[in-house]
């Protein structure tokens, strides 16, 4: 029997076990970053499996450990999800769930609860059939709703201090390999006014009015990049909009003396930090400038633990060439299994990679079952039968890509 199908025989014998995991996990609400109940249940499987090392980090996320060989390969999942809006709008109960049609319904099956099973079933694969020599490998199961990046970010930085060498990212992917995504930027916009009653409103200066040119402004930007300005041939183009607003007004017959707009920018490779806040800022009048003010959001808020970790809202792009032999590897395990040759992609929404690839220059990869457009709503499923054979993927993965590093090592010793 070869490896591959060794692997597969592997999985089918573990069938049921994924998929009831994947049930058990999706049944304990996380919501609002609450990731320690569906943590322990994840770690009780860990435990089963035999993991080495099996903990919460300070910050609550779960990890596990196998192996404490110098190459250290990293599989991320965060296992928080979004909230379920009005209950009333689901046909079904979220967290029970239902199977359809091959496909489990449930919040959290598809971002990002769908990868964890895989992930954990095939490290452990790959460990009792000797692929793991020369590899620390952790499953990272981790809240990422809230702050893309915060957790790996503290998890390297903070506990347990940990640097990977490659990250594979299971943010849904429709089983394809995924190799970047563009990044974004968090602002707000603040304009002063001053207050003044309704009846002798000209006497004031009302804050919402300064405003309206900006956003004007803002609109036409966006207009601008779908057409080209900041684009990238395989990200796409930039983009920029405004998601909340709200005004500050003594009361509904006053004239507000403060509003303030949010803003998400979207931003591809060609442009940086210190662009995206010149581009907005650039779009306010000269003589408006001590009037309206341009911020960056900042994120501080404590964990479910108590743990804070600051950090500005900035989340840089990333993007790796299909030549790379981290894609490279990742391609090759699709046509080892599989027998199929699938076209790498990109997601439209941002991961963790924003920190992995985007700040810290960890080579990574995305995979997982399930399509990013289904994320967030009502009709959130995942194939199970993706789900069953992602794990194939992630236990062959750590061999494929030890071989490709040894090949273009051995390559380069003969140049």
């Amino acid at each position: 029997m070869n490896l591959v199908q060794e692997i597969k025989t592997k999985v089918e014998e573990n069938k049921s076990e994924i998929i009831q995991f994947l049930r058990d996990i999706c049944a304990i609400p996380s919501m609002d970053s609450l990731i320690g109940p569906v943590g322990e249940r994840i770690q009780a499987e860990m435990i089963k499996l035999g993991y080495e090392e099996v903990r919460f980090d300070k910050m609550g996320n779960t990890f596990g450990r196998i192996g404490s060989g110098p190459r250290v390969l990293l599989y991320d999942s965060h296992i928080d999800t979004v909230g379920v809006g009005d209950i009333s709008n689901w046909d079904w109960d979220p967290f029970v769930g239902k199977v359809e049609d091959g496909n489990l319904y449930a919040r959290g099956a598809c971002d990002e609860k769908g990868s964890t099973p895989g992930m954990i079933y095939g490290l452990a694969i790959a460990r009792d059939l000797g692929l793991l020599d020369g590899y620390t490998v952790y499953y990272f199961g981790n809240m990422e709703e809230w702050c893309d990046g915060i957790a790996p970010n503290a998890f390297v930085e903070v506990d347990p201090h940990v640097k990977p060498d490659f990250v594979v990212i299971g943010e849904p992917t429709k089983m394809n390999v995924y190799r970047g995504h563009k990044g974004r930027i968090e602002l707000k916009i603040v304009a002063t006014g001053r207050s003044a009653h309704a009846a002798t409103h000209y006497l004031g200066d009302n804050a919402v009015y300064k405003m309206h040119a900006l956003i004007s402004e803002i609109q036409e930007l966006d207009r601008r990049m779908r057409f080209g300005m900041f684009s990238h041939p395989v990200l796409g183009h930039a983009s920029i909009t405004v998601t909340d607003a709200f005004a500050r007004t003594n009361s509904l017959n006053a004239v507000p003396n403060l509003f303030t707009i949010f803003l998400d920018h979207r931003l591809t490779l060609s442009e940086s930090r210190e662009t995206a806040l010149k581009t907005v800022q650039g779009l306010i009048a000269d003589y408006m400038r001590e009037e309206i003010t341009v911020e960056e959001l900042y994120y501080d808020t404590p964990s479910y633990t108590g743990f804070t970790f600051p950090l500005d809202k900035f989340f840089p792009a990333w993007f790796a060439e299909d030549s790379h032999p981290f894609v490279q590897a990742g391609q090759r395990t699709i046509k080892d299994i599989w027998g199929v040759s699938r076209p790498s992609g990109t997601w439209d929404f941002s991961t963790n990679g924003t920190y992995w690839a985007g700040k810290a220059n960890i080579p990574s990869i995305g995979f997982g079952p399930g399509n990013e457009v289904d994320a967030h709503t009502i009709n959130e499923h995942v194939a199970l039968q993706d789900v069953v054979d992602s794990t194939a993927f992630y236990a062959l993965l750590p061999k494929n890509l030890s071989d490709i590093i040894d090949y273009y090592k051995q390559f380069a010793s003969m140049k």
